[in-house]
């Protein structure tokens, strides 16, 4: 009988450890989730920030062409055929 109660007693003290540990588990993951969010919220951030960096640099690279700068002359001229082309299909579009 005796040996039964030893048993169970060991029984109970693996399963406390056991719920201990799970609840130590699901504070540390509750805290990892909350640190991930935070984490993407940055990245996304972030990603905006060098959207917009890249989109004023284009416009930069364009202005500076514009104003006699030969170093993105030929592309600045491909942007602005490939902008005149969507206007007149634009234009063709709307006299049909």
């Amino acid at each position: 009988m005796s040996e039964l109660i030893e048993i169970v007693d060991s029984l109970e003290n693996k399963v406390s450890k056991l719920l201990h540990k799970m609840d130590v588990l699901k504070q540390e993951n509750q805290s990892l989730k909350e640190e991930l969010a935070i984490a993407e919220k940055s990245k996304h951030s972030l990603q905006r920030t060098i959207i917009e960096w890249e989109e004023k640099y284009n416009s930069l690279k364009v202005a500076s062409s514009m104003l006699g700068s030969n170093e993105h002359k030929t592309e600045t001229k491909l942007k602005i055929n490939t902008l005149i082309r969507e206007i007149d299909h634009c234009i063709a579009q709307l006299s049909e």
